[in-house]
């Protein structure tokens, strides 16, 4: 279903005996990102829009897990998600007014996926 989308792609190579399917590192990230979010609640489509924004923004996350952190805040006006840099005194004050603030930390999530995929 994602792959529909063009959300993650996986690399598609020829080979002698036909075509290998599979998924690099940056592809796992996006796809750990992904499963973080829906798993938080955020819908399909806000977690591949926030995907896309970090990707035009900050793609070395995606091939390093090096980058800024960001975070999602309502934005009451507008009724919506608003990817922001992350900011601990915007973020206390946000939850302290009740309002949601969900953490968009890409480092963490690709130092997750460094341990499991060295396990394997």
């Amino acid at each position: 279903y994602w792959r529909e989308r063009g959300v993650i792609v996986p690399v598609i190579s020829d080979t002698g005996t036909g075509r290998s399917i599979y998924y690099s590192k940056s592809n796992l990230l996006e796809l750990a990102a992904m499963s973080y979010w829906l798993s938080v609640g955020l819908s399909f489509d806000i977690a591949s829009t926030t995907l896309k924004k970090l990707k035009d923004q900050e793609p070395e996350l995606f091939t390093s897990g090096k980058g800024k952190r960001f975070m999602l805040l309502l934005q009451a006006q507008e009724r919506s998600l608003e990817l922001v840099e992350f900011d601990r005194k915007k973020a206390i004050a946000s939850l302290d007014a009740g309002k949601p603030v969900i953490p968009v930390w890409l480092d963490e999530i690709y130092q997750k996926l460094a341990l499991k995929l060295g396990k394997s």
